[in-house]
C-alpha cells in the first residue's frame, strides 16, 4: 500500500539524512514531501536514484494559508500517512529573538497539529523535541521519563514542552498518533553551524577536522548527552514503526545517547585528527551559551527507549572517525 510522508525542516542536515534513509530503506511505493522555509529541499545525493518519489516545496509554516495548502486532503499528494516535524528555531536563536521562536516553534507548530487533526485524523506524527524540556538537576541525578518535572530554563525548552503536552493530549483523544522523541545533542553534525547553543559540540570537532578554527564557549569539564547523527536518524525511522499501544499514557521518550565531557571530545579530536587539529580549538568563554548549556542534564536512563526498540549509540571515537571518512576532504 502506498505511503506518503511529509518532513518539515527537511533542508537541514538531519532532515536530509532522514529523507535519504527513508528513500533507501522503504519500498518503491513510499513518497516523500520535503519542505523548508529557506528553500525547496534538495533530494539527498545518496538517494538521487529515488528522486521521482520526492516532492520539494519551499514553505513558510508561520503562514496559515501555506499550511492549509501543504496539508490538503483534497489533493492526494498533500495527504499523509506520516508527518515528521523537524522545523524550528534553535535554542540560542529562540533566546535572541523571543517572538520568532514563539511564532515558529509554538504557534506555527500548533496550527499544523490542528490542521492535521481536522483534515487527517489519526495521522502519525513524529515530533523532534529536546532534552531542553528539563531543567538543571543535582549532580549525578539520572533522568527518566517519569522522575523529574519539566522545568525548562530556556524559551526553546518551554516551546518544546508545550508542543509535547499538546501532542500527548491529541494522541490521548485519538486526534493524532503522536510520538515526541527528545533528541540528544547531535554530534558530529555535518554542514554549517546552527543557532543551537549546543552547536559548539559539533563545531569543536567538525571545523578543526576540516582545517578551520573553532571556538569553545564552555568549560572543558562540562558534560553533555550526545548522539551520533547515524543513530539519531536510525531512531527517527524506527519511531514511526513503534505500535502506538506501546507508549501507554505518554508519547514522549528520551532517545538513547552517550555522556561525554568536553575534554573527552577534545581528546577524541586529537586521537582522530592529531595535535595540529586539536590546536585549532580556541577556548573563549561565553556566559550566555554556558547558562543555557548548564541547564541541560547529561545523565539519562534509556531503559524505556530500549524497551520501545530504539537503538543505542556508538562510541564517540567511532562516530568521529566515520565523519572524517565521509566528510573530510
Amino acid at each position: 500500500m502506498p505511503t506518503s510522508i511529509l518532513i518539515t525542516g527537511a533542508a537541514g542536515f538531519v532532515g536530509q539524512e532522514l529523507a535519504a534513509s527513508l528513500l533507501t530503506t522503504t519500498g518503491p511505493d513510499t513518497n516523500l514531501t520535503l519542505t523548508d522555509v529557506a528553500c525547496s529541499p534538495p533530494v539527498p545525493t545518496s538517494a538521487s536514484a529515488h528522486s521521482s518519489r520526492v516532492t520539494s516545496i519551499q514553505a513558510d509554516l508561520t503562514s496559515h494559508p501555506v499550511v492549509d495548502s501543504l496539508v490538503d486532503p483534497s489533493i492526494p499528494s498533500r495527504t499523509y500517512d506520516v508527518v515528521y516535524m523537524l522545523h524550528g528555531i534553535m535554542s540560542s536563536g529562540s533566546e535572541a529573538n523571543f517572538d520568532l521562536g514563539m511564532n515558529v516553534n509554538l504557534f506555527a507548530t500548533q496550527y499544523i497539529l490542528d490542521r492535521l487533526r481536522k483534515t487527517m485524523p489519526g495521522v502519525k506524527v513524529i515530533y523532534t523535541s529536546s532534552l531542553a524540556v528539563y531543567g538543571p538537576t543535582e549532580p549525578g541525578f539520572v533522568i527518566n521519563e517519569r522522575n523529574l518535572p519539566q522545568m525548562p530554563t530556556s524559551s526553546y525548552g518551554t516551546e518544546k514542552m508545550v508542543i509535547e503536552l499538546l501532542l500527548n493530549d491529541y494522541s490521548r483523544r485519538g486526534f493524532l498518533d503522536g510520538r515526541a522523541v527528545r533528541l540528544p545533542t547531535v554530534t558530529v553534525r555535518a554542514g554549517a553551524p546552527t543557532q543551537a547553543a549546543s552547536s559548539f559540540a559539533s563545531g569543536i570537532l567538525r571545523e578543526p577536522l576540516n582545517g578551520v578554527k573553532s571556538v569553545l564557549p564552555v568549560k572543558k569539564d562540562t558534560e553533555l548527552w550526545i548522539c551520533s547523527p547515524y543513530t539519531v536518524v536510525r531512531n527517527l525511522v524506527h519511531a514511526k514503526d513503534v505500535p502506538k499501544e506501546a507508549f501507554g499514557d505518554s508519547r514522549s521518550v528520551n532517545l538513547p545517547g552517550i555522556k561525554v565531557s568536553v575534554q573527552e571530545m577534545l581528546d577524541v579530536l586529537e586521537e582522530v585528527g592529531g595535535k595540529e587539529k586539536r590546536g585549532l580549538v580556541e577556548e573563549r568563554y561565553d556566559e550566555d551559551v554556558d547558562r543555557i548549556v548548564q541547564g541541560w542534564s547529561p545523565n539519562f536512563d534509556i531503559a524505556w527507549a530500549k524497551k520501545l526498540g530504539f537503538h543505542e549509540d556508538m562510541p564517540l571515537v567511532e562516530s568521529v572517525r566515520r565523519y572524517a571518512k565521509e566528510y573530510v576532504k
